[in-house]
């Protein structure tokens, strides 16, 4: 019996301190995974103040309204830019003036160069030509970067999108109208040299400017959204503003047109049908007295940006949904 007892097997030892630490190590994991699960949760949970939830909010909101209740914001905006366009030039903003004066400077003598000096050239018509198309320059080339200039801007903070671009439209405005108060004075004195006199119509002149500003507007949204997608859209439009600039009256009067389209009537409407060519020629005709004539075609001129407007407004807000995934 005590040999049998001695071969006997040892009853086990405890498990009770084994038992217990793998429930505390189930425990563990189970609490980093809920841990875990949690994080995740949150985060898709988390608001998202980028493009997708811009979107909903901002198509809640008419394009006019949206600008009007965060001027304030559009106005730092315009003043950053109309800080940063000239930050460590020497002469700032003379530039503004300095450069569309040089264009109608070279242009009156290469047009004296061909025609000969009997060509009759109205040099307030050019004046007047050159800075309302420099106007517009300046309004596209600055919308192409307005949200890939402001890439980090666009996708940290939500604000409505709209404003990047009528920021740029907004200090190009303002370059405008400072630049008013030297061609004004440079018109009066061209007029003067001819014995004529500044219209009383210039006091008319802040209508069309307003139509300039809003058409302008519609071409800094659509090229800064394009540009988004497609990064070809810089070269393109400088091709389109080369070709468009010949096909504008900016260094000629529309009279001019009328003359060589005489046999061809049709081509006469169509050029008639180009924004810049009514804008211009308002310009003029306010300033310098010139009859201005409102024919069908230059009315479906006036006409077709504004209904164009919804079409514009409508695919920028689609667009911009996309904006901080692309950028």
């Amino acid at each position: 019996m005590s040999h049998q007892a001695d071969v006997l097997p040892k009853p086990p030892a405890s498990t009770k301190p084994a038992t217990e630490a793998n429930k505390n190590a189930a425990h563990y994991f189970q609490s980093l995974g809920k841990s875990a699960a949690h994080f995740f949760q949150g985060l898709e949970m988390a608001p998202d103040f980028t493009a997708a939830d811009g979107s909903d909010r901002l198509r809640a909101m008419n394009p006019l309204t949206t600008a009007w209740r965060h001027r304030e914001l559009l106005w730092n905006l315009a003043g950053r830019d109309l800080k940063g366009r000239y930050k460590g030039s020497i002469l700032g903003f003379l530039w503004t003036v300095l450069s569309p004066l040089f264009m109608a400077v070279i242009y009156i003598f290469f047009l004296r160069l061909l025609g000969g000096r009997g060509m009759q050239i109205s040099l307030a018509d050019i004046i007047i030509g050159v800075f309302a198309w420099q106007f517009t320059v300046q309004s596209v080339n600055s919308g192409l970067n307005a949200f890939t200039g402001n890439a980090n801007l666009v996708k940290k903070v939500f604000f409505p999108r709209l404003l990047l671009p009528a920021s740029v439209t907004l200090s190009a405005l303002v370059n405008f109208l400072l630049t008013l108060l030297v061609q004004l004075p440079l018109v009066i004195f061209l007029l003067w040299r001819q014995h004529e006199v500044l219209s009383i119509w210039t006091l008319a002149v802040p209508v069309v400017i307003l139509y300039h500003t809003f058409f302008n507007l519609l071409l800094a949204l659509a090229v800064s959204a394009a540009n988004v997608y497609f990064r070809d859209t810089s070269h393109l439009v400088g091709l389109g503003l080369s070709a468009w600039f010949f096909v504008s009256p900016v260094m000629y009067p529309l009279t001019l047109v009328h003359d060589l389209a005489k046999a061809w009537p049709w081509l006469d409407d169509l050029y008639q049908l180009n924004p810049l060519t009514v804008i211009i020629t308002a310009y003029r005709a306010l300033q310098t007295g010139t009859p201005l004539t409102l024919t069908p075609a230059a009315l479906v001129g006036w006409l077709w940006p504004l209904l164009a407007a919804v079409l514009i407004f409508r695919a920028f807000d689609r667009a911009q949904r996309n904006f901080s995934d692309l950028l």
